[in-house]
């Protein structure tokens, strides 16, 4: 082991022209060395095929974290592909987290990934939805200036390039639809009343005339009881704010034995895989998701290149899809 060591070191040394205790000194970051003969040694490891300490790597090391609340609903590895694509065409690594509950959280994450030198971070649906909360671990992100980029981070209170679906534009859809079917009493399932998504559609709702919300956890469960609350309420279209809970609030009218699209028609938010296939086809209002990976992926470069990049949302317009859990009320 120490003379493949010592190799390493006979062999930079005798490339870049310098002795082997100033290549010694580049590897374990010791000063005295100018960054013209740093820079040298670096380059000849890479020349001469020797992997660089992980710690002098820097963006070098070419890896970029993707950050993702869950992989429960399809939307989030459906994301993660298009950034990851994008990354790779960009000769990126990514390197994907997932939040667990009980399990590692988004600051360890962070911490994680600044160990590992990553160029850059993209993050979707974190804990930066949560209204008017500052995290720790977004302000080191920006005391340290790593390019950064937020998917659907509702929050201006984050100076961060975003990327953003226009969750207004996607409930006037939904209700538009409703209201053209025929449907006057329509009910909103959404997220939390801190996250800051469900806030805009909700904020829009009201706007639209709409009274009946209900509040839960963005889970097939949460929306089965919180469509249950409505339907007993004699609510007939309910908008959902995404797949998962569309498909709870479908499970939730059957059980009170009410059909769908005749006597509940239900929208989805996300367009997520399969849900042309399940029962009623769902109709939803479609994320760009691969606009907006990609765009968030370009921010995300531009940053690592030095360019000025505008730290304010980039909105982009959903698209409703009408398939078969929608109909003419009674």
């Amino acid at each position: 082991m120490l003379s493949r060591m010592t190799r390493r070191l006979a062999e930079v040394a005798k490339k870049v022209g310098v002795s082997e205790a100033t290549v010694s000194r580049v590897l374990n970051g010791k000063p005295g060395v100018s960054d013209a003969t740093r820079e040298a040694v670096l380059t000849a490891l890479d020349v001469l095929g020797y992997e660089r300490p992980t710690q002098l790597r820097g963006e070098r090391a070419r890896l970029v974290g993707l950050v993702l609340p869950e992989l429960q609903n399809p939307i989030f590895p459906a994301f993660a592909e298009v950034v990851g694509g994008a990354l790779a065409q960009q000769g990126f690594t990514p390197v994907l987290c997932t939040r667990t509950v009980g399990g590692v959280s988004e600051a360890d994450y962070v911490d994680l990934l600044l160990q590992q030198q990553v160029s850059g971070v993209v993050f979707a649906g974190g804990l930066y939805t949560q209204a008017g909360v500052l995290h720790e671990h977004y302000l080191r992100l920006l005391d340290i200036k790593l390019p950064t980029v937020l998917v659907n981070a509702a929050a201006d209170h984050w100076s961060f390039p975003r990327v953003s679906c226009d969750d207004a534009i996607a409930v006037e859809q939904a209700y538009g639809h409703l209201s053209a079917l025929g449907h006057e009493s329509i009910g909103l399932v959404v997220g939390p009343q801190d996250h800051m998504p469900s806030i805009r559609k909700l904020e829009t709702f009201k706007a639209l005339g709409g009274t009946a919300v209900e509040h839960t956890m963005h889970s097939l469960e949460g929306g089965h009881a919180a469509a249950l609350r409505l339907v007993r309420r004699q609510v007939t279209g309910l908008i959902c704010g995404s797949d998962p809970l569309a498909l709870g609030a479908i499970r939730a009218a059957r059980r009170e034995g009410l059909r769908v699209p005749e006597d509940v028609s239900v929208i989805g938010y996300d367009d997520s895989a399969l849900m042309n296939c399940v029962d009623p086809p769902l109709t939803t209002v479609r994320q760009p998701i691969e606009a907006m990976g990609r765009a968030a992926v370009e921010l995300l470069v531009s940053q690592m290149e030095g360019a000025a990049v505008a730290t304010g949302e980039l909105l982009f317009e959903p698209e409703l899809v009408v398939r078969s859990s929608t109909g003419r009320v009674r």
